[in-house]
């Protein structure tokens, strides 16, 4: 179950390192403007506003959730196929919609179904989960270097192997029974999503999210503008990746050694430092390379606590819907709004002023996480 458990995080995220830092300079050279690009950008994280909750609530209902991860892969492909038409700002914003609705339904129903897996055994989640990491890497400095020999038009060609790969992965996994949870006490997951400690606890990822949206949209055109070419740029994204994959070993000592209020404050304040040093010393590679090491704490730590906070408090009643709960208001919610802001400070200012809005809501998260974040129970019931 390992290989096959592994084997999907890889080309889930394999897609992502195809797409995330190259998909801005596509556009880019089919004549978007900034803000075009950033509302296309959006898109990608739009989706997960709506679709984890509603694939989230079916997967609950029905214990299908294999079956659900398979239609997702499928349906997704065939939307994305859409790209190839070249249909212009509006064609392809209705297929990117299409796409993400779909493809977003995946990661966190796969998520329960790893962790439910894994049983006792959540502590080698990490030992899982960084394939995933490996599959962005790989599939970043592959892509690049593609790029650095065909125009970055083709970029589109180059991801159908991956949309295969996530199909053949999804069909590897073995069907589930299909059993249905036993209903959730009444009220019981009102009582959890307004407790004090879980509005602060999305708060927080919603704002981390806000201030990736410059990062996600705009890095990539960002070090283009500098002088970096698309292999470098690859590289770059890529070295944050293997700065998560360290981080993910040895995690489970960082949790034992200090409080989640206490990780999630270091990481955010890391966060924070990050961007300023991307706003204002991009052209100095050595401290862009350290600025990219901070990925560990601006997306490693932070999710990895997250995942277990979710299990704490949303218990077995709402494991799934707790999942989807944290990727639509965070990730969905906070990354488009993130990426769309970013639009406009670009637009109107700079590059560079996307990022410093990205270091404001680190400081605001940081205030607001050190004065509301509690550790979750320890048996999920609040």
């Amino acid at each position: 179950m390992y290989f096959r458990l592994s084997n999907l995080y890889f080309w889930f995220f394999a897609l992502l390192g195809g797409l995330l830092p190259y998909w801005s300079l596509y556009l880019e050279g089919q004549g978007f403007s900034y803000l075009q690009i950033a509302t296309l950008m959006a898109t990608i994280q739009l989706t997960k506003i709506v679709a984890p909750s509603i694939w989230g609530w079916i997967g609950d209902r029905t214990g299908q959730r294999v079956r659900l991860v398979r239609f997702g892969a499928i349906t997704g492909s065939l939307f994305f196929a859409g790209v190839l038409l070249e249909p212009g700002f509006y064609g392809l914003l209705l297929v990117m919609l299409a796409f993400t609705f779909f493809w977003n339904a995946i990661l966190p129903l796969y998520e329960v179904i790893t962790l439910r897996t894994l049983g006792k055994n959540k502590e080698k989640y990490g030992k899982v989960r960084l394939w995933g990491s490996v599959g962005f890497i790989g599939a970043v400095a592959l892509v690049g270097g593609l790029l650095e020999l065909v125009p970055i038009r083709n970029l589109p060609w180059l991801l159908l192997p991956v949309f295969a790969g996530i199909a053949i992965s999804a069909f590897l996994l073995p069907a589930e029974r299909g059993e249905r949870k036993p209903p959730a006490p009444k009220g019981s997951l009102k009582a959890i999503i307004t407790h004090p400690a879980v509005v602060t606890f999305f708060l927080m990822n919603f704002l981390l999210q806000v201030s990736h949206g410059a990062y996600y949209t705009f890095f990539s055109i960002h070090l283009a503008q500098h002088g970096y070419g698309k292999l470098a740029i690859g590289l770059l994204w890529s070295l944050g990746v293997v700065a998560e994959i360290a981080l993910f070993l040895v995690m489970h000592r960082l949790t034992r050694n200090f409080t989640i209020r206490q990780i999630a404050i270091g990481a955010l304040t890391l966060t924070m430092i990050r961007w300023v040093l991307i706003a204002e010393v991009t052209d100095v590679l050595a401290v862009l390379l350290f600025a990219q090491l901070l990925h560990a704490a601006s997306y490693g730590a932070l999710h990895a606590i997250s995942v277990q906070y979710i299990q704490g408090f949303f218990g077995k009643h709402h494991h799934g819907q707790g999942q989807a709960l944290y990727s639509g208001l965070t990730f969905g919610a906070g990354g488009a709004l993130g990426a769309w802001l970013s639009g406009f400070l670009v637009d109107g200012f700079s590059t560079s002023a996307a990022f410093w809005g990205g270091a404001a809501a680190m400081a605001i998260a940081i205030v607001i996480t050190w004065r509301g974040l509690r550790p979750p129970p320890i048996h999920g019931e609040v």
